[in-house]
């Protein structure tokens, strides 16, 4: 993978680029692997090159709580570059996943050499940290209909014909944990949704025929 393609390090020179890649190392997790655990030790940057992973956090009895789904060209762990403290989060391989990890130790390493990197990484994750913000808020200020609408429409490819599809087969469970309400509560939101022809269930995939409701 081609690291000018990860918005981390948008605005980095070919040879910080290099340099970086040069630091790198390849990694590969099974199916249902965990790649990092929440509480860990953080001391590496991690950067799909292939395959989908879910990041969640477990609450005191075990049920898990997904944060997001990333993929192909995303990135977790990057705090780890800056700071010491510890994995805020989990995360688990959903297929066979390849990576590029940056360890903090070679990071450095890389820094004395190059520190303008440093200051675009800074800039590029406060960007990031802004979108972050923005998300939480969604979900704070939005009631579990939003939270639901608001997944399946980010998470939605509209083709051609003007159909939005969710290429990621979702159980209702899986919508349930991403939103933080009960699995009834989506099962029963979906139906409706069915029902008034907004979204339709075809092998698995979720499709959305047109703009959903504002309010449910």
């Amino acid at each position: 993978m081609r690291l000018d393609t990860v918005d981390l390090f948008q605005g980095l020179s070919g040879e910080e680029l290099e340099a970086l890649r040069r630091a790198s190392v390849a990694r590969e997790f099974s199916k249902n692997s965990v790649v990092i655990h929440e509480g860990d030790l953080a001391d590496s940057l991690y950067i799909i090159e292939r395959g989908r992973v879910k990041v969640y956090c477990s609450d005191k009895n075990g049920k898990d709580f997904v944060l997001d789904i990333l993929e192909d060209g995303d990135y977790f762990g990057e705090l780890a570059l800056l700071d010491d403290d510890r994995r805020s989060a989990s995360v688990r391989a959903m297929e066979t996943a390849s990576f590029r990890v940056i360890y903090k130790q070679d990071f450095n390493t890389v820094l004395d050499a190059h520190p303008n990197i440093a200051r675009t990484l800074i800039r590029n994750l406060t960007r990031r940290i802004r979108k972050l913000t923005d998300d939480v808020k969604a979900l704070a200020l939005q009631d579990v209909y939003g939270r639901v609408a608001k997944v399946l429409t980010t998470l939605a490819e509209t083709d051609e014909d003007g159909v939005g599809r969710i290429q990621e087969k979702l159980t209702q469970q899986d919508i349930a944990d991403r939103v933080g309400a009960s699995r009834e509560m989506v099962a029963r939101i979906l139906k409706d949704l069915t029902i008034g022809e907004y979204i339709a269930i075809e092998s698995r995939q979720i499709l959305l025929l047109k703009q959903l409701p504002e309010s449910y």
